[in-house]
């Protein structure tokens, strides 16, 4: 991970520097490793679908809906889970939250019917929700405006992360758990990939600090050196109560674009094994290994883009020329679907604009929110733009079951995404009306 690195800027020295990148080695690689597994655990519902539909005669409609369903759970606990968050502090609530969600996806195994499968699904995104918003807030008291492209990117990384490894590790499970002490391969693969939820959580209840002021591992000058930052860096934004994070109109304005960059990401995430297969890779484990790829991709154009926003201080142009990339990737793969080589260039393609989009897009909501506002404004914009994460897999799934394929699926969710560019590029000056950072 030394590619993510705090990059060096002209208004830090490079005391500063050393600093923030000893704070990032601290947080980073917990968080980083606390995502894969929860990412993970949302969309292994993906390769377990490979074997599980055909075991309890679930449609595809049913596979759609019910990998949607999880966002249900998600959109109508994130704003009260990330304001407990802000209140008793993200060691605790964030270690609450890895628990009880592992404890809930190793359930999936007990999935009999399509009212159970829903149930579990539901149950497990209200247990999920306040993880990613908590930690974007979570990581605002610690880094300031002109570094967070790099910084998120070194968290959100491993959402591709989780997909290269957890591809082939999901196929291999698959195929090499099935019928292992009678049961199927699909609920090893739920049982299996539960565990590491578990221990992250105590392992966050160790290693976490709330706030700097509460880290042993830092002396009084450096906490006093990144108090001094970061009350600079919140210079002009009023630190005012939750009730802001529902009445500033950017708010609702970066819900709408967040929901349509979501359209894209659960787009590749929940449906990718099953385009892959589509175009023509046979078992599972191979359908694994060919899903590292695009992800690989994605982890590319976290990094470069992420750095390029940083560089240049300009957050909603990269955002939005990400999201026109994918929209590309998408409907080339649609227009190539019976070449696998072809359909698989533009999987990657997209692969590399929808997620590249995703870090770049988390540094815009602090550039006019702080404190209890901004725990409610994160919150807002995240369940709100996750509520995409149950249309995009049930329209797939409806329009693949209506015609037979999945390409329709996938122009549909490339128009979301060059709206979501045409947004971004209209109201780019809105958006950073409190300053480029």
């Amino acid at each position: 991970m030394t590619q993510l690195d705090v990059a060096p800027t002209l208004e830090y020295s490079q005391d500063e520097n050393a600093l923030f990148k000893k704070v990032f080695w601290r947080l980073i690689p917990l968080l980083f490793g606390c995502y894969i597994v929860a990412y993970l655990d949302r969309v292994n519902v993906g390769f377990a679908k490979l074997q599980m539909l055909a075991d309890l005669q679930l449609s595809e409609a049913v596979y759609g809906a019910g990998a949607g369903i999880f966002f249900l759970g998600y959109f109508l606990f994130e704003v009260p889970s990330n304001l407990i968050l802000h209140r008793v502090g993200a060691r605790r609530w964030i270690a609450r939250i890895m628990i009880s969600w592992g404890i809930v996806s190793g359930s999936m195994m007990f999935v009999t019917s399509e009212t159970s499968f829903y149930i579990l699904r539901f149950i497990l995104g209200a247990c999920e929700a306040g993880f990613y918003p908590g930690v974007i807030l979570y990581l605002s008291v610690w880094f300031p405006a002109s570094r967070r492209g790099s910084i998120l990117a070194g968290f959100i990384v491993a959402v591709p992360v989780a997909g290269m490894l957890g591809g082939p590790l999901s196929g291999a499970i698959l195929d090499g758990f099935h019928n292992v002490a009678g049961l199927a391969g699909w609920k090893w693969l739920f049982l299996i990939e539960a565990i590491p939820s578990l221990i992250a959580g105590l392992c966050v209840l160790a290693w976490l600090d709330d706030k700097p002021e509460h880290a042993k591992w830092l002396s009084q000058e450096q906490k006093q050196q990144l108090s001094d930052q970061l009350t600079k860096d919140q210079a002009g934004i009023t630190n005012q109560g939750a009730t802001r994070g529902f009445r500033e109109p950017r708010v609702w304005l970066l819900s709408l674009i967040y929901f349509g960059i979501v359209m894209g990401s659960y787009g590749i995430g929940f449906w990718l094994p099953s385009l892959i297969q589509a175009a023509g890779v046979q078992g599972a484990f191979q359908v694994g290994l060919w899903s590292a790829l695009p992800n690989a991709a994605g982890i590319a154009g976290m990094l470069l883009l992420a750095r390029s926003s940083d560089r240049w201080r300009e957050r909603p142009l990269h955002v939005a020329g990400a999201c026109v990339l994918g929209a590309i990737g998408l409907i080339g793969s649609a227009l190539a679907s019976d070449s696998l080589i072809l359909s698989m260039a533009g999987l990657t393609v997209a692969t590399f604009g929808i997620y590249a989009a995703l870090p770049v897009f988390w540094t815009m909501p602090p550039l006019f929110l702080a404190g209890a506002a901004s725990a409610a404004g994160i919150a807002v914009i995240n369940s709100i733009g996750n509520l995409a994460g149950f249309v995009s897999p049930s329209i797939v799934g409806w329009i693949k079951q209506t015609t037979g394929s999945a390409d329709n699926g996938l122009y549909v969710i490339s128009a979301c995404l060059i709206t979501v560019a045409i947004l971004l590029c209209l109201s780019r000056r809105y958006i950073a009306a409190a300053g480029t950072q």
